[in-house]
């Protein structure tokens, strides 16, 4: 069986979820070969072994923590050589989709971003897109080279499928651009204790409606064990941060249940969410366009019916 080469994400050693969700896929075309990099990467092989990763290629170098983005590429495109695989998978990050275009220009493959789903077909892998604000799905497949395809998390249901995860090192050669930019500073973001917004089952966010206060749809989202969205309205009058703008100019998030609180539905907004899996809007406008898109609705004051639902969520809690 061909293998499929997956990029792993992980903080420290801690495999995010995303990459998890590509050796699921990477199961339905092939056999998984993880490339895990820098600090903590011989913590992840527990976790790839058990969702699947037949062998695991490790690296670790300064050049991974002190530069951006290109160290990475470099050692993907090691890894890309020694193992030839049938596709090449990445998560569909900012800093992913940035490996993957340049490793895509460096092996002269066509590219796929943003993926929801994957499947073998009879002329190689095809990859299902939401195209225009998911009003449209695509199938597409690469007609050159191997398939280097960004997939969006919350596309696939994790599975777990113990398998060997041999581990093997990676030789990596670092090119000259490799230290280009250096990173000089990093400053830790604070921990609000809540998910990750782009991988959250569950995301509730807050727009114009909120007049300033996102304390109720925070409530919600904590009984919920939510992340917290919100509108780029709300993020430009600075209710909110710009980290937490789904949208077209913001991030884009699939979550299996997202709920709209005070938010219009404008297309910005919506291309950000609106492949979520179960979408349920509260506007006191019976005419938002966000009606149009929803699987439920409730049309009443945001300040009175999330408190409730927030409380009902606790009650059923116990």
């Amino acid at each position: 069986m061909a293998e499929v080469l997956v990029y792993v994400d992980h903080v420290d050693g801690a495999v995010r979820k995303p990459t998890l969700e590509l050796l699921t896929l990477a199961r339905r075309v092939g056999e998984p070969v993880a490339v895990a990099l820098g600090a903590g990467a011989a913590d992840t092989v527990g976790a790839l072994a058990e969702h699947g990763a037949t062998r695991v290629l490790m690296a670790d170098a300064p050049e991974f923590a002190e530069y951006l983005v290109v160290p990475k590429v470099d050692a993907l495109q090691a890894a890309y050589e020694a193992v030839q695989p049938a596709a090449v998978l990445v998560p569909s990050s900012a800093e992913g989709k940035e490996i993957a275009a340049r490793l895509a220009v460096r092996i002269k493959s066509g590219i796929i971003t943003d993926a929801v789903d994957l499947e073998a077909g009879e002329e190689g892998l095809v990859a299902t897109q939401s195209a225009f604000a998911a009003s449209f799905t695509t199938k597409s497949r690469i007609t050159q080279g191997t398939p280097v395809i960004t997939v969006k998390p919350n596309s696939a249901a994790v599975e777990a499928a113990p398998a060997a995860g041999a581990v093997e090192a990676l030789v990596v050669s670092f090119s000259d651009a490799a230290s280009g930019t250096r990173v000089t500073a990093r400053t830790p973001r604070e921990s609000t204790g809540r998910p990750e917004l782009t991988e959250a089952a569950i995301v509730v966010a807050g727009g114009r409606g909120v007049n300033g206060d996102f304390a109720a749809v925070e409530a919600l989202a904590d009984s919920l064990g939510a992340a917290v969205g919100a509108s780029r309205a709300a993020v430009d009058a600075g209710w909110y941060p710009h980290s937490n703008q789904v949208g077209q100019t913001g991030k884009s998030v699939s979550p299996q249940l997202y709920i709209a609180s005070g938010i219009s539905g404008a297309i910005q907004h919506r291309a950000g969410m609106q492949t979520s899996k179960t979408i349920v809007a509260i506007n006191k406008d019976a005419e938002a366009p966000i009606f149009d898109l929803v699987d439920y609705g409730v049309v009443g004051d945001l300040f009175e019916v999330v408190p409730q639902l927030t409380e009902e969520v606790n009650t059923r809690k116990g």
